[in-house]
């Protein structure tokens, strides 16, 4: 298995370097990550039951790599307070609408509201959330799919939005609805 792995790794580092940078969009922690999948893969071989099918087990083991990745940096963002960072005095359109997340979160139904804050903002996996709850996964799931769906649609009634090509707010305007803390 060994020479195996060995020669998996020689063939797949582009393409898995690639795969990871097309997702995170900077050279060094494509690399870093890339570090840690096949340090992953080299720990958990023993796992894997036919070898026919390392090269989708290591993609399985990227793809989580990178989502962790993107959980462990959603943690560090807190919906606490507004930072200024970089030193710039003027706020993002997101940073901006954070106390209209907070008010909006408040109107959704309890347990809705529970299975948002506790996957999207305190970064438990819906997993771990329905074994929490004592809930399958798919019905965690849909709770968090039909939080996200409220709290969307309460903003595009009370806002309308400008995004750039990665779905990131740019802008927005309110139309003074009295919904939200938008026009604030």
């Amino acid at each position: 298995m060994s020479r195996l792995l060995e020669q998996t790794y020689i063939n797949l580092r582009s393409d898995l370097k690639s795969f990871i940078y097309n997702r995170v969009n900077d050279e060094e922690l494509s690399e870093d990550i890339l570090h840690d999948v096949f340090l992953k893969v080299h720990s958990n071989i023993d796992n894997l039951k036919d070898s026919s099918k390392l090269n989708g087990w290591i993609y399985q083991i990227t793809r989580n790599s990178i989502i962790d990745y993107y959980r462990s940096k959603k943690q560090t963002s807190s919906l606490q307070g507004i930072d200024i960072e970089d030193g710039r005095e003027e706020l993002s359109a997101s940073k901006k609408l954070e106390p209209a997340v907070r008010a909006f979160l408040k109107n959704l139904p309890l347990i809705y509201k529970e299975a948002l804050i506790l996957t999207d903002y305190k970064g438990l996996s819906q997993t771990e959330l329905a074994k929490r709850l004592n809930l399958s996964v798919s019905a965690v799931k849909s709770r968090v799919q039909r939080a996200r769906k409220m709290l969307k649609d309460m903003f595009l009634e009370c806002c309308h939005f400008e995004f750039d090509k990665f779905g990131t707010i740019v802008d927005y305007h309110p139309r003074c609805c009295n919904n939200c803390s938008c026009a604030n």
